[in-house]
């Protein structure tokens, strides 16, 4: 009866009462009221989200958890998810649990403190929890997070910190445990704050006072630097070791914790170590051995506000003790290595003031030697010279230039042969996106062995598509047909179709009549790619195909004529209708940049006497492939790109197809395109391949939000493109510009790519690019200092004579605009790093030269980094070559 009574009352949400029931109750009778209080959950759980349903949990939380007798389930119960917004409250279970034995109590205790930190537990509950088993405190991210959150709640326990830490028992095994959490640090960040009573401060009291031991706090401090972590963790340990406020003494102590900490740590924790170091060192309480040592990590750390405050300490110490230059003079010379030519500078003129305390000879003089030919090769010379080392005449320096090894094309491998090799390799595609050579090779598999024994195709490919929204489904209520229609999503509506997803009646219409979809600057590309993806559906259930015409010789979309006028033949001799989508596609394919070939196969299709036989012929005998006129254009800061029509793509191609030579009209603009990250963009290039200026112009627009509006991957398929084959015209260059001065580093990177193929296939027109970037900086597309890494990004991969070919358009524009300006306020961020680069550039190619407006800048006072590598650029292009 009591259970029954239980029952009504969690139902009814009467949480006291049920309280009172499970008190005068026996385990006996708690378990066995468990049953209907699980099934009350279930029930629960598929009850509308409203207020009568949600009334009952609290009472079901409390009961739950007091009917259990076991720890393990008892803790399952508490923190479920479904009731972790409608919990009793921490009073009740601790009333309700209350009369547990102390072990059982200290097994479920450590169970909750177990949890996730998202499971959200009341800390009051836990800390209640080990009052009651009075167990030892648990450790867990879970208790340590909701201890601090508990104690920085003043609205909660009034006082300020200090007063409510003096009040807890287990004050230094929590602080202790804040260390070694890497989790919560970053959760209870926002907890420290500033000011008199925040947290540093009220720890540093404690400290002074004794409830803390300063030592140990000290120590796990610095320990926690030492591991690491992200930055907003470290600045948190960094300000309570400031607040602790390490004595001399202590500093000294952990000489070789700094010493790790100004080399690896992150920016603000390296700067105050090596501001301790420094102290030290200039008050001799740092051997030159120790100094040395601590130079040679910070020297090559990228921040160069570390490198050169250590290079300011090593002339201040050399100063102090010329003594020292045998030891310290070669860690100064590890910054020869600097990617950074201005820290280079620094550390060669650090060299020249103190070397003369060197002897003649000696292995620091030796080691000098060494690291010198790290140095840019300008700075290398002077090196040379002041450390009496034969110099090497300038043309030695040149260094010879290194581009990425030309990308060969690759022939396609023949479609798999067993139906089951064919379903993992179309899982692989699924799963990768994949690329021209395994789409192809793939969609003709399905094709073929769709025309041999379909059953067996799809019964191998039901594990793929299992992983489809409509891979269990039944026809009759799937709308894969409508979702497709908007975009076939690649070889998916080619498998939905296999699988009788799709109606015959769809399937039809998009034969017919192409995309639902309307026009924007893509839309001729995927027109055409999708025309062919929509024909082999229809046929695999009209009219089976047995293989496509159109699948490629090459991976660059190159289709051989022999290849097809074999394929043809063999069509003609099985009596099979050819696609026509399939064979408009392979007839843009074909390749007809060799005439001996072309008329070759051109007679040998005549022969065939079919209607594809004489297109085919006929498309070989006409010159091709051909490129439209193309129109500059300007929308706001960018520069755009029209096409004029082509007439080739016209007459007998089929409508779909005929977009792709139609004119191009950047103002002609669709609100709507559904292209924004589509997958399938890598296929468009082997659409028109020999024609890749056609991908580019009306890929322009997209690439170029990469720079104006800081979009992201948009530039990603530069690389495609560069390797693409066709003339590398006035698109494909902007497109490389633009890519170049993009937000993102991956898309910048992906720019420096493509430039570097380009410039390997001996298709780059440095002059046009540089012409290009420097017209779109003075329009305001591209920003200078996102260009300079990029720029350098490409000559560090040794491609130093093609960057200083581009730079040579590229920087009279960016100097006439800056000496334009007579109180030199023109653009100059970024134009500094340009210069170096361009100087580094000159300097190792051996570039020789004048460049217009470089002598007004270099002649200009002061010592801007402009100033300074504008005058280092004319020194390296006007230096007489060693005869």
């Amino acid at each position: 009866m009591s259970g029954e009574a239980l029952l009504n009352a969690v139902r009814a949400g009467r949480t006291v009462e049920a309280a009172g029931l499970l008190d005068g109750m026996t385990d006996g009778e708690r378990r066995a009221c468990l049953p209907a209080l699980k099934e009350l959950r279930k029930e629960l759980r598929t009850a509308p989200w409203n207020a009568e349903s949600r009334v009952a949990y609290p009472a079901l939380h409390a009961a739950g958890a007091a009917c259990h007798t076991g720890a393990a389930g008892a803790a399952t119960w508490i923190a479920a998810a479904d009731m972790r917004w409608s919990q009793a409250s921490p009073g009740v279970l601790l009333h309700v649990l209350g009369d547990r034995e102390s072990d059982w109590l200290a097994d479920l205790t450590h169970r909750l403190a177990g949890r996730p930190v998202t499971s959200r537990l009341p800390f009051a509950l836990l800390s209640g929890l080990v009052g009651l088993s009075g167990c030892e405190v648990p450790t867990t991210d879970a208790y340590v997070q909701g201890w601090f959150e508990h104690i920085g709640a003043s609205w909660h326990s009034g006082g300020t910190v200090v007063q409510r830490l003096r009040k807890e028992p287990h004050l230094p095994r929590m602080i202790a445990a804040l260390f070694e959490s890497l989790e919560v640090t970053g959760r209870i960040t926002w907890l420290f704050g500033d000011g008199p009573g925040s947290w540093y401060n009220a720890l540093a009291e404690l400290t002074e006072e004794g409830d803390l031991d300063r030592k140990v706090l000290v120590d796990a401090c610095v320990a926690r630097l030492l591991r690491g972590g992200v930055p907003a963790d470290q600045r948190v340990f960094l300000r309570l070791l400031s607040s602790l406020g390490p004595t001399r003494e202590e500093e000294r102590e952990r000489t070789s914790d700094w010493t790790a900490l100004a080399c690896q740590a992150v920016p603000a924790v390296a700067w105050h170590a090596q501001s301790v170091l420094a102290a030290l060192a200039l008050d001799g309480e740092l051997t030159s051995r120790q100094l040395a040592e601590m130079s040679s990590g910070v020297l090559f750390r990228t921040e160069k506000k570390l490198v050169r405050a250590q290079l300011v300490l090593l002339g201040k110490v050399l100063r102090h003790d010329p003594s020292t230059a045998d030891v310290l003079l070669p860690a100064v010379a590890e910054a020869f290595g600097h990617e950074d030519t201005e820290v280079q500078e620094r550390a060669l003129k650090l060299v020249e003031r103190h070397v003369t305390a060197l002897p003649d000879s000696g292995d620091a003089r030796d080691r000098l030697g060494e690291l010198a030919d790290d140095l840019s090769p300008g700075l290398r010379l002077r090196a040379q010279r002041l450390l009496g080392i034969e110099a090497l005449g300038s043309a030695s320096v040149v260094q010879e230039e290194v581009l990425p090894p030309v990308p060969e094309r690759a022939r396609l491998a023949t479609a798999p042969d067993s139906v089951t090799e064919l379903a993992e390799e179309v899982s692989a595609l699924l799963a990768s996106g994949g690329g021209v050579a395994a789409f192809e090779r793939t969609l003709d598999g399905l094709v073929r062995h769709a025309h041999r024994d379909r059953d067996a195709l799809v019964e191998a490919l039901g594990p793929v598509v299992a992983r489809f929204w409509w891979g269990d489904g039944d026809s009759r209520y799937s709308n894969a047909g409508r979702h497709y229609r908007e975009s076939p999503q690649g070889l998916e509506v080619v498998l939905a179709t296999l699988f009788e997803q799709i109606d015959m009646d769809t399937l039809h219409a998009a034969v017919q009549q192409g995309t639902t979809s309307g026009n924007c600057h893509h839309s001729a590309l995927s027109r055409a790619f999708e025309a062919r993806l929509w024909e082999v559906s229809y046929r695999l259930r009209a009219d089976p195909m047995p293989f496509l015409l159109a699948t490629p010789t090459w991976d660059t979309g190159l289709l051989e004529p022999d290849e097809l006028v074999a394929r043809l033949t063999e069509y003609r001799r099985l009596d099979a209708r050819p696609g026509t989508a399939d064979f408009a596609q392979a007839l843009l394919r074909v390749r007809r940049d060799d005439p001996a070939t072309a008329a070759a196969a051109a007679a040998r299709a005549r022969a065939l006497g079919s209607p594809e036989g004489y297109r085919l012929a006929q498309w070989l005998a006409a010159e091709g492939p051909l490129l439209p006129e193309s129109r500059r254009r300007t929308s706001g800061v960018r520069i755009l790109l029209e096409l004029g029509e082509l007439e080739d793509i016209q007459g007998l191609f089929p409508p779909e197809f005929r977009h792709l030579g139609r004119p191009f009209t950047v103002f002609k603009d669709r609100w709507y395109c559904r292209h924004w990250g589509v997958r399938g963009l890598q296929h468009w290039p082997a659409v028109v391949p020999g024609r890749r200026e056609l991908v580019a112009a009306r890929l322009l627009g997209d690439i170029s939000t990469a720079a104006v509006e800081d979009s992201r991957a948009d530039a990603a398929i530069l690389p495609l493109l560069a390797e693409a084959d066709g003339e590398a015209g006035e698109a494909l260059h902007l497109c490389v510009a633009y890519g170049l001065g993009a937000r993102h580093p991956e898309d910048r990177l992906a720019a420096v790519d493509a430039l570097l193929v380009l410039a390997a296939r001996g298709q780059l027109d440095a002059g046009r690019l540089g012409a290009d970037i420097g017209e779109l900086v003075r329009r305001g597309a591209l920003k200078q200092s996102r260009l300079a890494e990029s720029i350098r990004t490409a000559a560090a991969t040794g491609a130093y004579a093609t960057v200083w070919s581009v730079l040579r358009d590229l920087l009279p524009v960016l100097l006439a605009d800056l000496t334009a300006d007579g109180a030199g306020g023109g653009p100059v961020r970024g134009l500094g790093e340009l210069l170096a680069v361009a100087a580094d550039c000159a300097e190792r190619s051996g570039a020789r030269g004048d460049l217009a407006h470089l002598a007004g800048t270099a002649e200009r006072r002061g010592s801007s980094k402009v100033v300074t590598q504008a005058r280092r650029l004319r020194t390296a292009l006007t230096q007489e070559a060693a005869a």
